[in-house]
């Protein structure tokens, strides 16, 4: 019988995710909590950056700001509809919709990420400007 995933997960039990535009630590994933139904992480935009216009097939999102400010892209009918998101603002996106996020702050903005199914953490693993962090280190600049 394989060994069951983690149920209790803090920071430095994960790696993080480095980009030139913030940093991502995949809380629950199905190479952490054995998940097979969603992941969950923690995207940290640094100031004027983000995440720009993508899509995940087959594969629904939801972002929930914890903090800072921004600016929300989700395309809607072919057309892109942008609206500022701050703290409490949760934004649903379906399966294979284009999207994008951008911190329009001055300081970082922290936002949960839940991808359903799980699959796109791991496609972000692989992206040339992708550095990983093991679990335990500090992220450096």
């Amino acid at each position: 019988m394989a060994e069951p995933g983690k149920r209790f997960v803090e920071p430095h039990d994960v790696e993080t995710q480095v980009f030139d535009w913030g940093t991502i630590k995949w809380y629950s994933e199905p190479r952490v909590t054995h998940t097979d139904r969603f992941s969950m992480g923690v995207v940290i935009l640094e100031p004027g950056k983000g995440h720009t216009r993508h899509n995940h097939p087959g594969v629904e999102e939801i972002l929930y700001i914890i903090s800072g400010q921004g600016v929300q892209m989700v395309e809607v009918d072919g057309k892109e509809e942008r609206q500022t998101v701050s703290a409490g603002t949760m934004v649903h996106i379906p399966a294979d919709v284009y999207h994008e996020t951008v911190n329009t702050g001055w300081e970082p903005m922290k936002v949960v990420a839940i991808y359903c199914p799980p699959g796109p953490e791991a496609f972000l693993r692989t992206l040339p400007g992708c550095r990983i962090v093991p679990a335990g280190e500090l992220p450096t600049k």
